[in-house]
């Protein structure tokens, strides 16, 4: 695996792993982003992108411009030793770790403007994020120029977002959104995760257990959103501590709330548990489903 820092590097080793899998009939690049500290679900991901392509880059990089003030960009878990090796592991060719003043030489006066879908459920929470988080993928999606790139599910309004930017800006990739990988009793494996202290993890499980019981009100016939909703939340409340900040059901392609749930609804999650913010979400009508008991 070879590791670079710099975006000259990054172009140069690009054409050369490109040209080489050419000459063996190859040549396909699929690409996993990632800010590190990294977990089953990224290499889940990088697993995905090997099956799609000939070679596989990934890129690490704590990117600022999607954390306000107020949030954890100092604190983020970082294991760059721990990232690199597996990565490695798992057959990654090139692994981009780019520093700030790399990817950022110059005042950013040109970023990605959302638009519409990214003024409810987590761009209420956190305005500005999505800004930063596209404006980072596209110079990621720019330096890198791969054939696919492979994202996970878990930040599904973030998916959504970056496939909506692909289709609009006639980016020339394909969009991979991979489902989320969770520990046995349904948790969604995230970075954050490393900040739960132990009573927390434990209240955490309220997280996917709400939203499977949704799932499983939808797979027996129920498809007012009010109803599902009103499931969701009392499952919630059997964890005073834990604090949502949403729970929502919306279309899949818009993110706009419904009324009515359909194939493909999304039912999206948010919320508090102790210090750490934590997101979820399941796609109504897709298997697997998440598994409904502490137990599973």
């Amino acid at each position: 695996m070879l590791t670079l820092s710099t975006v000259a590097e990054l172009r140069a080793e690009l054409r050369r792993l490109r040209e080489d899998a050419r000459v063996l009939g190859g040549g396909r690049v699929a690409f996993v982003p990632t800010m590190g500290f990294l977990h089953e679900g990224h290499l889940a991901l990088v697993e995905e992108a090997r099956r799609r392509a000939d070679v596989v880059a990934m890129s690490i990089f704590v990117n600022p411009l999607q954390f306000a003030p107020t949030e954890d960009l100092a604190r983020y878990p970082r294991d760059p030793h721990g990232d690199a090796a597996k990565a490695a592991a798992r057959g990654v060719d090139l692994l981009f770790t780019p520093g700030v003043a790399e990817m950022y030489p110059r005042e950013a006066r040109v970023r990605v403007v959302p638009g519409d879908l990214a003024t409810r459920w987590e761009g209420e929470v956190r305005p500005g994020h999505f800004a930063g988080v596209l404006t980072v993928v596209a110079k990621l999606l720019n330096l890198v120029q791969p054939d696919v790139a492979v994202f996970g599910q878990k930040d599904v309004q973030q998916a959504t977002l970056v496939r909506a930017m692909v289709r609009d800006l006639d980016m020339p990739v394909e969009l991979v959104v991979a489902p989320t990988v969770r520990e046995p009793d349904g948790l969604a494996l995230s970075s954050r995760n490393v900040y739960l202290e132990r009573d927390d993890r434990r209240r955490a499980r309220v997280i996917p257990r709400a939203l499977a019981r949704i799932e499983a009100m939808f797979a027996a016939g129920e498809r007012r959103a009010d109803a599902l909703l009103a499931a969701g939340r009392a499952v919630l409340a059997t964890e005073p501590d834990v604090v949502p900040d949403y729970l929502a059901l919306a279309d899949g392609e818009t993110l706009e709330p419904v009324d009515v749930a359909t194939e493909g609804t999304i039912a999206m999650l948010a919320a508090r548990v102790g210090r750490t913010r934590l997101l979820d979400n399941a796609i109504l009508g897709a298997s697997p489903r998440i598994p409904a008991s502490d137990d599973a």
